[in-house]
């Protein structure tokens, strides 16, 4: 049975078409089968699910909220500040005349050789100016003999059919499948991680594109600017929620097919269908109908299938009950509607009607009778806008310049260094580092074992690093000589001994990304992308697991006072340098670290904040730091800063490993 709340909503459907309500079966091998990370997945994912929204008892309050929620957002697309609105350059290259409407195909530029190709489908015999809708195209690419036509021909029938209703309809290509081809997937496919520290997503620049859309849109006569509506399916349908949080002058919103919630992403695994133009990069920690609610009070329409594998109904309906109980807290419970029909993830007519309904509504003040339906009548050729491809654009790389990464200067006075360096952690607790538990009980060592080896002893210990993650340990030590030193390696699994006269010698494990428990290494990329949808990343919640190892060494009456060094190799380096910055080392040894956040372990946005050289900079001010296998041209930051403020002596550079 359905719960009464949603059957009020499925009024506007259910008066078209029966409506048949079943839940999607997921692909099983989208499930998390390594039975404590699935639990911590699910754990992280309820904490953000049980706080989204969850505090608003008045109007007011959300009215305050507002800004401050459109603020991170715009953060978390890479547009803030957002960028400047520069001259759009816009041209069109074509005109097809139809009876009742004309098609211009055009392009313009939302930021310079950023270039959007677009088709205007504008009704004739227009007597006044109409409303206009925003059409925002899914992923269907139409790509023959290596030329891209663009997905705006996969959706030309929509553009046609708002026009012979009497809508402006702006089709918009997206960047990965327009006529100048960008990327959707740089961590689903391309391993560019990277993303993640600059605090890149296409996200932004599809939304980006679609608020300069409204501004060309803004230049048409033939266009009513205070009745702009907003629509799209799918990939369509995420780019509407986005533009419709950011931009005002969206007056409706009825995106399809667009929207679930991080259980469904995270738990269930539907994260694993979608590229990364549906998610922003979750800083603040969002949950989805945090994003969907910040089109309130606006008139919002919600449309999905019951079977649709990627935005599964269950996931669908909680984000709807949650908007409903805002616009009904706001006095709007007439403005939201909700929508589901019977199918898969597919783009149906049954889908399409409710949504022109809506728009009649609440763009026309009426309900006109709908004229046809959405057919494809156009050849790609026809809609095509380049005959030649500019040679200035960016849409190919633009993810190497929409976000920019910041440029520190090396500091002329411990003044500038102090200021510098306090905003450098600040920075990194709050933007790259926010998912760590502000609640922690003191970490403690807690022995699991021994082994007895002649005059060597092997302990075996665990200290909690999360509610059920655990950072295991081993130190093989001797049990008859003094030992006056600590040398903990890192690394994610505990390996052979390497006894040391006068050293216990220390292995610290970190959590892994299924490594271990997964052999196919697309397995352990959505794993590391669930990280990233819960504000996370392996690598940043690795620098916690370190973090905590430390505090319970040094917590440790055995182990406590001793000297404390940690080795670590490659991008573990790099978890091992910055958890030293957080908690209490004596000496960093440090094996192939890498030059780079660009190459390096990811840690969302810390390529807007600082790079690696000014995180060795900061731990060698508190610790003694050698890098091996470095060449000195590569770490001139730290090198100088050290050297101007006097603890020199701390950093050793040296070419051997």
């Amino acid at each position: 049975m359905l719960p009464e709340s949603m059957k009020r909503l499925l009024v506007i459907g259910a008066a078209i078409f029966p409506v048949f309500i079943h839940s999607a079966t997921l692909p099983r091998q989208w499930e998390i089968s390594d039975g404590p990370l699935a639990e911590y997945l699910r754990r992280e994912t309820r904490s953000l699910s049980d706080r989204c929204l969850h505090n608003l008892t008045t109007s007011n309050a959300w009215i305050e909220q507002t800004p401050i929620l459109r603020a991170q957002l715009s953060e978390m697309l890479g547009l803030s500040p957002l960028p400047p609105r520069t001259g759009l350059k816009a041209t069109v290259t074509q005109r097809i005349e139809r009876d009742t409407f004309t098609v211009e195909n055009l392009h313009f530029q939302s930021r310079p050789g950023l270039y959007v190709t677009a088709n205007l489908y504008i009704p004739k015999h227009l007597t006044k100016p109409a409303p206009a809708v925003l059409y925002v195209c899914g992923h269907s690419p139409v790509i023959t003999n290596g030329i891209s036509y663009g997905n705006k021909f996969a959706y030309h029938g929509h553009g046609a059919w708002f026009a012979r209703n009497g809508y402006v309809c702006l089709v918009l290509d997206t960047l990965q499948l327009g006529e100048i081809q960008g990327l959707h997937h740089g961590t689903y496919r391309e391993g560019l991680w990277w993303w993640n520290s600059r605090g890149y997503s296409p996200a932004g620049v599809e939304t980006w594109n679609g608020m300069r859309a409204l501004d060309y849109l803004s230049t048409r006569p033939e266009a009513d600017t205070n009745r702009f509506g907003i629509t799209g399916r799918s990939g369509g349908g995420a780019v509407s929620w986005f533009v419709t949080a950011m931009d005002d002058r969206i007056q409706v919103a009825a995106p399809v097919a667009g929207i679930t919630d991080l259980e469904n992403h995270v738990v269930d695994g539907a994260v694993e269908g979608h590229c990364d133009c549906m998610f922003f990069v979750n800083t603040y920690r969002w949950d989805y109908p945090q994003l969907a609610a910040l089109a309130a009070p606006r008139p919002l329409l919600l449309c999905n299938t019951d079977d649709d594998s990627i935005f599964p109904l269950d996931g669908v309906t909680r984000t709807q009950t949650k908007v409903a109980r805002l616009y009904e807290l706001l006095g709007a419970r007439a403005k939201f509607g909700f929508v589901i029909t019977p199918g898969g993830h597919q783009d149906t007519q049954e889908l399409q009607v409710p949504v022109m309904r809506w728009f009649n509504r609440h763009l026309k003040g009426g309900e006109s009778l709908i004229e046809n339906a959405a057919v494809k009548t156009f050849s790609p050729e026809q809609l095509k806008v380049f005959d030649k491809l500019p040679n200035d654009a960016l849409n190919t790389n633009v993810h190497l310049t929409f976000v920019d990464a910041k440029q520190n200067a090396i500091p002329t006075s411990k003044e500038q260094w102090d200021r510098q360096r306090g905003l450098f952690l600040s920075a990194l607790r709050e933007k790259c580092f926010a998912a760590w538990p502000d609640d922690s009980a003191p970490a403690t060592l807690i022995e699991t074992g021994d082994d007895v080896s002649g005059a060597w002893m092997r302990k075996y210990f665990e200290a909690e690093s999360q509610p059920g993650v655990k950072v295991r340990l081993v130190f093989d030590l001797s049990r008859s000589e003094p030992q006056a030193k600590l040398v903990i390696r890192v690394q994610t699994v505990l390996g052979d001994a390497d006894f040391r006269k006068e050293t216990i010698v220390g292995q610290l494990a970190v959590r892994t990304a299924g490594e271990h428990h997964y052999a196919d290494v697309k397995k352990r990329t959505q794993i590391r992308r669930r990280y990233m949808l819960l504000g996370q990343t392996v690598a940043s919640m690795r620098v916690w697991d370190l973090v905590r190892g430390i505090e319970a060494i040094r917590a440790s009456e055995q182990f406590g006072k001793l000297p404390l060094r940690i080795e670590a190799s490659g991008d573990m380096a790099v978890n091992a340098l910055y958890a030293s910055l957080f908690a209490s080392v004596d000496e960093l040894v440090l094996t192939n670290l890498p030059k780079s956040h660009m190459n390096g372990p990811d840690y969302l946005n810390v390529l807007r904040i600082l790079d690696i050289p000014q995180a060795v900079a900061m731990a060698s001010e508190r610790c003694r730091v050698e890098l091996r296998g470095a060449d000195e041209v590569d770490w001139q930051y730290p090198l100088e800063t050290a050297r101007r403020l006097n603890w020199e002596k701390n950093l050793r550079v040296v070419a051997q490993p």
